[in-house]
């Protein structure tokens, strides 16, 4: 899309990753606290996605993946930028993450979120059907 106000990218080298770590360290309520280092670990271990500002160059919007690729994906981590928040920038990066995630013909997709239900319900994404079946293992680890 030429002239665009934002372009999208997957490209690992594009994210800004003292930016994303801001983000996601100091207003994510899910990551508030995340070391840098901790932060780096898990973009190295993810496909990671990004918006851009196209005059800039600035990095406005991020979201990560954890899968195998085959069977299975976790989508986290996904923030918009609270300056451009109400431009369509987050239904922007969910229609090229899905798009990307949709190739890999998946049979599970999964997410957590506290307050974005009806962006991800654009999507196709829902609650549980059988949330009994479903169960987690947390731990207390340090984070460095």
């Amino acid at each position: 899309m030429t002239n665009a106000p934002y372009r999208f990218s997957a490209r690992a080298g594009d994210m800004d990753r003292e930016q994303i770590h801001a983000w996601l360290s100091l207003e994510a309520y899910w990551a508030k606290g995340r070391t840098r280092a901790l932060q780096d670990a898990a973009i190295d271990a993810s496909t990671n996605f990004g918006m851009f500002d196209s005059a800039s160059g600035r990095q406005v919007a991020y979201a990560r993946v954890v899968t195998d690729s085959v069977t299975f994906a976790w989508l986290c981590d996904v923030f918009v930028d609270p300056k451009v928040r109400g431009h369509g920038v987050g239904v922007a990066l969910m229609e090229n993450v899905c798009a990307l995630l949709d190739d890999l013909h998946l049979k599970r997709v999964l997410l957590s979120t506290g307050d974005a239900h009806g962006l991800y319900e654009k999507f196709g994404f829902k609650p549980l059907a059988q949330p009994e079946k479903w169960m987690a293992r947390t731990a207390a680890i340090p984070e460095t």
